[in-house]
């Protein structure tokens, strides 16, 4: 059988309801990603710095609004590695990297990896050459 309230324990419990509401709102209403409480070693995101995109959705560090560091796996050698919070800002905010990619690769395997594109672009270019094309510069 339910319990029967008073008058005066109804309304003490939407005033209650109200405040929980209100202090929701507020936390929300926040604009600014530095006001926003945020874990130590979090870096802040400047939402107003990213590359747009035609999502309708917003990357979910955004709408946190901060950069955590994410761990990851190389895709070549499977070493376990780190994107630091800084590193992601640098990429989404400076450089203006797509806001849904992450880190795949280790950075010994990115350094192989753009050698070998390197290496494959010279082949390339050498083989138009050879054929009396012209090479874009």
């Amino acid at each position: 059988m339910k319990a029967v309230k008073s008058g005066k324990q109804r309304r003490a419990e939407i005033k209650a309801a109200r405040e929980k509401r209100k202090a929701r709102r507020c936390f929300d209403s926040l604009a600014t990603p530095w006001q926003r409480p945020h874990p130590l070693g979090a870096v802040p995101v400047s939402a107003y710095l990213l590359q747009p995109n035609n999502s309708y959705g917003l990357p979910f560090f955004v709408e946190r609004g901060y950069y955590e560091d994410k761990p990851f796996r190389c895709v070549d050698c499977g070493a376990e590695g780190v994107w630091t919070a800084e590193s992601q800002r640098w990429w989404y905010e400076v450089i203006k990297g797509d806001v849904f990619t992450t880190a795949r690769r280790c950075a010994s395997c990115r350094a192989k990896e753009r050698a070998r594109k390197a290496e494959a672009r010279r082949t390339h270019f050498a083989g138009l050459i050879a054929k009396g094309m012209t090479v874009p510069a």
